[in-house]
């Protein structure tokens, strides 16, 4: 999705309440939605990837999602398999599941509401390298500790944190 495109403004109840062009999202701080998708592999290890530094949010990030913003009136469902394909650069990938929903905060004009998906990603995948400058599938007992190393797009490391805490 560009600037251009529309996106649905929420309250802090995830109702709609206006549209506004994603620039002007950005930049004026308007709550929004986005999507979170959780891809692994045939083996069960998570996608883990750096974001392309030129990217508006959270630029040279890592990040252990894709996704991205929801456009006005789609469904998180829909942008889910949206942006897992488009991310991933695959097509055909089952439905993502459903996990969870949370209100990110992350400081002023930093508040989106957030759907938390998984997926299981079987094909081989070539990332856009509009948005992914390194990628590699680890198992999570080597994702763990890089939490405290690298340093992780916030929103993505709130959402893993809040999936670790819901897993028995």
């Amino acid at each position: 999705m560009g600037a251009d495109e529309i996106l649905d403004v929420v309250d802090e109840s995830d109702r709609v309440t206006g549209q506004a062009r994603r620039a002007d999202v950005y930049a004026r701080g308007l709550r929004h939605r986005c999507v979170f998708v959780l891809a692994r592999d045939g083996l069960g290890r998570v996608f883990v990837h750096r974001r392309a530094a030129d990217k508006v949010i959270f630029p040279a990030l890592y990040d252990m999602f894709v996704g991205g913003v929801v456009g006005a009136g789609e469904s998180y469902d829909t942008a889910a398999l949206r942006e897992a394909e488009e991310e991933l650069r695959v097509t055909g990938l089952p439905r993502p599941v459903p996990l969870f929903r949370f209100l990110y905060e992350g400081g002023p004009g930093r508040s989106w509401w957030s759907a938390v998906y998984e997926v299981r990603c079987e094909t081989p995948v070539n990332p856009q390298k509009e948005e992914v400058d390194w990628h590699a599938f680890l198992p999570e007992a080597e994702l763990e500790p890089l939490l405290g190393v690298w340093e992780w797009a916030p929103d993505g490391l709130a959402a893993y944190r809040r999936l670790r805490a819901l897993r028995p």
